[in-house]
């Protein structure tokens, strides 16, 4: 064990960052890099807790969050914020094995996590170019329409519309029932061109069923049915199929997928003026902060909007 001086470690906090330092070097074998972070790091906890009075072998967690706080203040990054509270939580964990700490002050201390990205959504116009796509599908238009009007006016996880039931679409609903994470249920409205979707498949629907009753096999529960185990359309091929819609749209396939719809409706009801708990409620989300995301979306779409078409700001980028 080192030999701890008065203030219950080596002397001085450089004895501290250089003995922990050579220890990572020669247990560890960290890199050359690694070690040089590390001091940095710890210097300027140091410096920070030097600045009123501290010491690393005094420093309390309120100490190391309040030394975190400052480094946010200061505008350091989520990821330089996040090394350093992990390099200080490796020093205390060195500190304590050997003996110079009773305690590791920094051990619940959560990081600032990772920077949450903006989920990707489409524009009003890319919308309706697949919606189009979906009514010039073919063979199957009829139940395609019906797949991406639902989707769109009532923002489902894909699985939830996927494995809809059938009674769910009876008796020309305004309201839809939908069945999401935990069982849990929820109304969410159907917009008039959903509603004329939903109609027009369920008389396709009826007929085909109506064809399996004649042939003695059973009647499909569900409102898109297939062969497969589940019974229901799968999550994957729905998928595939909103590439196709997308190919056919003219949109960049790999800027749609099923949940950038549902990040759609989010998006266009926000701009449309809808309050964020009636959005939080259609989407399920068990915590309003999770909906709140979506101001963010709609914050950067104005202000590429702005940037774009303002003219004092299309001077200033040509200047």
């Amino acid at each position: 064990m080192t030999g701890a001086g008065s203030m219950g470690g080596p002397d001085g906090m450089a004895r501290w960052i250089q003995t922990f330092v050579a220890a990572q070097a020669a247990e560890l074998d960290a890199a050359r890099n690694t070690q040089l972070a590390y001091a940095r790091d710890l210097n300027d906890v140091a410096g920070w807790l030097a600045d009123r009075d501290l010491h690393f072998a005094t420093a309390t967690q309120d100490d190391v969050e309040g030394y975190l706080i400052d480094c946010d203040a200061q505008g350091l990054a989520r990821a330089t914020r996040a090394r350093r509270l992990s390099s200080i939580r490796q020093l205390y964990r060195f500190a304590f094995e050997e003996g110079w700490r009773a305690d590791n002050p920094a051990i619940r201390i959560k990081g600032p996590g990772k920077a949450k990205s903006l989920p990707k959504t489409l524009s009003i116009e890319e919308v309706a170019r697949l919606l189009q796509a979906a009514r010039d599908s073919g063979v199957d238009a009829v139940k395609n329409t019906c797949l991406m009007e639902l989707l769109y006016a009532t923002g489902m996880r894909v699985t939830e519309l996927v494995s809809l039931p059938v009674s769910a679409a009876r008796g020309d609903p305004r309201m839809l029932l939908v069945r999401g994470k935990g069982g849990k249920e929820r109304l969410v409205p159907l917009s008039p061109p959903a509603r004329a979707a939903v109609t027009a498949w369920l008389a396709d629907w009826d007929a085909q069923q109506d064809q399996r009753r004649a042939e003695g096999k059973p009647v499909s529960k569900h409102l898109f049915p297939t062969r497969g185990k589940t019974g229901h359309m799968t999550r994957q091929r729905f998928f595939f199929l909103i590439k196709e819609l997308a190919n056919a749209a003219g949109v960049p396939p790999e800027d749609v997928t099923p949940h950038t719809m549902r990040h759609a409706f989010a998006t266009h009801l926000l701009a449309g003026g809808a309050d964020l708990r009636a959005i939080q409620i259609m989407l399920g989300h068990a915590d309003v902060a999770t909906t709140e995301i979506y101001t963010h979306v709609l914050d950067e779409a104005l202000t590429d909007l702005v940037m774009t078409h303002h003219p004092l700001a299309r001077k200033t980028a040509a200047s």
